[in-house]
């Protein structure tokens, strides 16, 4: 058996995409995964192109840093053949090869199960986006932000993890303030649940500021930069800031007084080697959100061998929702 895969190279042409069997994955792992879908990051379209290293394996290398289909033979007891299986993280498609390609071999550890009411299309719809906005969501909620507490901002809404984090956020019943430059996704986000649409810049008109006037419970940023100082800045007493994106900027700065002044708390998001075990919850929830909302309505298909189209659309920016792919669906 046969199938395509998308290998990135360190010559031209970079990207090429060639036939190969499961005799040419790499011996490293004891699974090996049909897989049905896959999805277009941000984080992939990095890859793909060569705009920043996330690939750390020897060249040529296949992308794809999420996974969605069936076990076609494994060796580890806890899996059967024919079982319906995802995968996150844990180097997928940065340290270990990925995703777009019609079977891969991985790591059964790594693995999660589909839960009930949960499609192979609809996971990476959700994708490593939709699975950080929950982790966030779970973030506030354990930092003992409530909806009653006030309002949760998130900002680059219009991205794949800030559509997510609006989503889970209403849907857990949280009145959202929706930060975005795309003046024109007003609509959309609001249908997400938004309750609120702000452009970006009068976020950040408080950047500059120490300590300003406390606005949000919480926020899920996605943004980083100059965008994540503006929001330590505004957050309320004992709010909390979920960090989880760095497309403004990895650096910031900040003073201390928010931190010990409003007793406010910046937290961390790390999708990568999240436990399974919270894994599992965050799926679940997932599950619980694709019975309110139209997934489908939120990606657009592409095809397989437009992957590299597609990242460069994502770079480009402006767009909004998801892309997901189907590399077995490509390989006939």
């Amino acid at each position: 058996m046969t199938f395509p895969a998308l290998f990135v190279h360190d010559t031209a042409p970079r990207v090429r995409i060639r036939r190969i069997s499961a005799d040419d994955l790499p011996s490293d792992g004891d699974t090996l995964v049909r897989v049905a879908w896959s999805g277009i990051n941000y984080k992939d379209a990095l890859a793909v192109k060569g705009h920043a290293p996330i690939i750390r394996g020897a060249l040529p290398f296949i992308p794809g840093i999420d996974l969605s289909g069936e076990i076609l033979e494994t060796s580890a007891d806890e899996w059967r053949t024919g079982d319906c299986v995802l995968q996150t993280g844990w180097g997928l498609g940065e340290t270990q090869w990925g995703a777009y390609s019609g079977v891969q071999r991985v790591h059964a550890r790594h693995l999660v199960r589909l839960p009930t009411g949960l499609s192979s299309k609809h996971a990476m719809i959700a994708g490593t986006a939709g699975f950080t906005a929950v982790l966030a969501v779970i973030a506030l909620e354990e930092a003992g932000i409530t909806p009653e507490s006030g309002d949760i901002v998130v900002t680059g809404a219009s991205g794949g993890v800030g559509t997510f984090a609006v989503m889970a956020l209403a849907h857990a019943g949280y009145r959202v303030v929706a930060s975005s430059g795309s003046a024109s996704n007003q609509e959309y986000l609001e249908s997400m649940g938004a309750s609120r649409v702000m452009d970006r810049s009068i976020l950040e008109a408080g950047a500059a500021r120490p300590l300003d006037s406390g606005h949000w419970a919480g926020a899920i940023d996605t943004v980083g930069g100059t965008t994540l100082e503006a929001l330590i800045s505004q957050t309320a007493r004992h709010g909390c800031v979920a960090a989880c994106g760095l497309v403004g900027g990895e650096q910031f700065s900040s003073t201390v007084y928010p931190f010990i002044l409003r007793g406010i708390r910046l937290q961390g998001i790390d999708s990568n080697t999240c436990p399974n075990i919270v894994r599992r919850k965050v799926w679940k929830r997932i599950a619980v959100l694709t019975s309110v909302y139209d997934f489908d309505s939120l990606a657009e298909e592409v095809p397989f061998g437009d992957i590299e189209g597609a990242c460069k659309r994502i770079l480009a920016g402006g767009h909004a929702g998801r892309m997901i792919v189907s590399p077995s669906e490509a390989a006939g």
